[in-house]
């Protein structure tokens, strides 16, 4: 396996702390908890929040280039994917859940449902969830 990219981030004093991107600096953000879990619903993001952003973004770039393979053309600028990541509660502890809301203009169906669950298959951030949360695919289609 050939390593192409390594990003290094740093996070200092949890759940309400900071963090930081080590190698070049984009990311520097307060972190807040939300009233929800307990906290003080700051300004600050958190870790679903940075998660979600993360996940949402790769599953594009996976749609993008199974899109590419295949031979499908897709408006790139207007592709758009929402994670909804839930922090949830059992008695087990804690875990999340992830809901992809993929909207790809101008594509059937049959070809819409195809590139989801092909890009679900190749995307880095889908293996490396799988079988460890549940994730549930939408295709969104033009009203």
């Amino acid at each position: 396996m050939k390593t192409l990219y390594e990003a290094t981030t740093n996070a200092l004093g949890g759940r309400k702390g900071h963090v930081k991107s080590e190698d070049d600096g984009p990311i520097n953000l307060n972190l807040s908890v939300p009233k929800s879990m307990g906290g003080d619903g700051g300004s600050g993001t958190n870790p679903e929040q940075l998660f979600g952003a993360a996940y949402a973004a790769c599953f594009g770039g996976a749609i993008q280039a199974v899109a590419k393979e295949g031979g499908v053309a897709i408006d790139d600028e207007k592709l758009n994917v929402t994670a909804i990541i839930g922090f949830c509660k059992d008695g087990d502890g804690f875990f999340l859940e992830a809901t992809l809301d993929c909207y790809i203009p101008g594509v059937d169906i049959k070809t819409g449902e195809d590139l989801v669950e092909k890009a679900h298959e190749v995307c880095p951030f889908s293996k490396a969830t799988r079988d460890n949360i549940t994730v549930t695919l939408n295709l969104l289609l033009d009203e």
